[in-house]
C-alpha cells in the first residue's frame, strides 16, 4: 500500500489499526489527544471471550468475535515479536455458571449452537467442576466450559502495541488536545487544538467513546455513548487458590492474572464522560461475587477503578469507509469488546484502505447505517 494515512486515536484499537496499515506498507501518523491506551483500553479486564459474553445466537456480531478470537493466537506472537517486549496471554478456558436447575436447559442450548460455530466445550457438574476449580461456591450447580477462550494483560499489551508500532516506523504524536478533521477533499486534514496540520490520504477514526464528536461535521448520525465499567481487585497470591478458568455468571465476571491478582468486573452505568468510581457500583461487585468465589467473603479489593466503553444503539461497532467521505474510514464503538476485536478491527481497516471489497455479512458494522445527522 503506498498512501499516508492518519489514525485517530491511541487506544488498542487504534494502535492495533495503525499497525496493521504500516505492516502493509503505508506510512502511518497516528495521532492521541492524550495518552495512548489511556482511557477503555488501559483500564479492561482483557477477556478474549466471546462464546461467554455474546450468550443469545450466533449473529454477525458473535462471527465477528469469533474471527477475531481465532486471530489471536498469531497477532499477539507478531506483537511480541515486533515489539520485544513480554505480555501475559493466557489460554486458560472460561466457566459460566448456572446456579439454579431452571438455569440449565438455556446452557444447554447455548452449548448445542456453540459447538456448530468453533466451541469444543461441554457442560460440567458435580465432582468433575469441583475438580476443574475447587475454589467454586457449592451453590454453583453446573457450569459451561469453552476451552478456546483466553485473556490478555491489557496494560502490558497496550504498552507492547505501541512499541511495535514505533519499532516498525508508525509516527506517534500523544497530548495533542482536541483534534478537528478541518478537510477530507481533496486530502485528510486533521488540525490539532495548538493549530498544528496533519495531511494525509486517508484517516481512520478510532476515538472510541467520543466517536460521536465527529457526528456534526461530517453529518452524520453517530450515536455512541459512553458507559462506565466500575472494576476491582483482590491480592489473589500463594497463600490462596488460584483461580484456573475465567469465570462467568450473569452478574459480572472473575479473572485470574499472573501478577497475583484477581480482577472483577463489571458494574456498568451511563454517567457521562465520568470515570470516578463509586461506593455504590464496587458494592454491587463484592455482593454477588462471593457468591461465585466464597473465600471473597473474607477479603477486601486492594484497587478500584473505572473505564468508559464506547456503546453504540445497536451493540456493534463501526467499521469501514464512509460512502460521504471517501477518504475517512471509522473504526470505533466496540463497547466492552475492543481488546478482543482489535485484530480483526485491524484486517479489515487494512483491506478497506487497500480498496478491497468486504464480505457481505460485515455490512452489519457499516458507519453509516444509523443514517445522516439531523439538521
Amino acid at each position: 500500500m503506498n498512501d499516508s494515512i492518519i489514525v485517530i486515536g491511541g487506544g488498542i484499537v487504534g494502535l492495533s489499526c495503525a499497525l496493521e496499515l504500516r505492516r502493509r506498507g503505508a506510512d502511518v501518523t497516528l495521532l492521541e489527544t492524550g495518552v495512548c491506551g489511556g482511557q477503555a483500553s488501559g483500564a479492561a479486564a482483557g477477556m478474549l471471550a466471546p462464546y461467554s459474553e455474546v450468550p443469545e445466537a450466533p449473529d454477525e456480531f458473535f462471527a465477528l468475535c469469533r474471527e477475531s478470537l481465532e486471530l489471536y493466537p498469531a497477532w499477539q506472537r507478531s506483537v511480541r515479536e515486533d515489539s520485544g517486549l513480554d505480555f501475559e496471554y493466557t489460554e486458560c478456558g472460561s466457566l459460566y455458571a448456572a446456579y439454579h436447575e431452571a438455569d440449565l436447559p438455556a446452557l444447554e442450548s447455548r452449548l448445542r449452537w456453540q459447538r456448530r460455530h468453533g466451541s469444543s466445550g461441554r457442560i460440567l457438574r458435580g465432582a468433575e467442576l469441583r475438580e476443574a476449580e475447587p475454589g467454586l461456591s457449592g451453590e454453583v450447580r453446573a457450569a459451561l466450559w469453552t476451552p478456546q477462550e483466553s485473556h490478555v494483560y491489557a496494560p502490558d499489551f497496550v504498552a507492547a502495541l505501541k512499541e511495535a508500532c514505533l519499532r516498525s516506523g508508525v509516527r506517534i504524536r500523544e497530548r495533542l488536545g482536541a483534534l478537528e478533521l478541518a478537510a477530507w477533499e481533496p486530502r485528510i486534514e486533521a488540525r490539532s487544538r495548538g493549530g498544528e496540520v496533519f495531511a494525509a490520504g486517508q484517516a481512520v477514526v478510532c476515538t472510541g467513546a467520543w466517536a460521536g464528536e465527529w457526528s456534526a461535521r461530517l453529518g452524520l448520525r453517530i450515536p455512541v455513548q459512553p458507559i462506565r465499567g466500575q472494576i476491582c481487585a483482590y491480592e489473589w497470591r500463594e497463600e490462596r487458590a488460584p483461580l484456573r478458568h475465567m469465570v462467568f455468571c450473569s452478574q459480572g465476571y472473575l479473572v485470574q492474572k499472573a501478577n497475583g491478582t484477581l480482577v472483577c468486573g463489571a458494574s456498568e452505568d451511563v454517567a457521562g464522560f465520568d470515570t470516578s468510581v463509586t461506593e455504590r457500583g464496587i458494592a454491587r461487585l463484592m455482593r454477588w461475587n462471593k457468591r461465585v468465589l466464597p473465600a471473597l467473603g473474607q477479603a477486601e479489593p486492594f484497587h478500584r477503578w473505572a473505564g468508559l466503553r464506547p456503546a453504540t444503539l445497536d451493540g456493534r461497532p463501526l467499521i469501514g469507509r464512509l460512502e460521504r467521505a471517501e477518504r475517512v474510514l471509522f473504526a470505533a464503538g466496540h463497547y466492552r469488546n475492543g481488546i478482543l476485536l482489535s485484530p480483526v478491527t485491524a484486517k479489515l481497516i487494512g483491506d478497506c484502505a487497500e480498496g478491497r471489497p468486504l464480505p457481505d455479512w460485515q455490512r452489519a458494522f457499516r458507519p453509516e447505517r444509523f443514517g445522516a445527522a439531523a439538521r
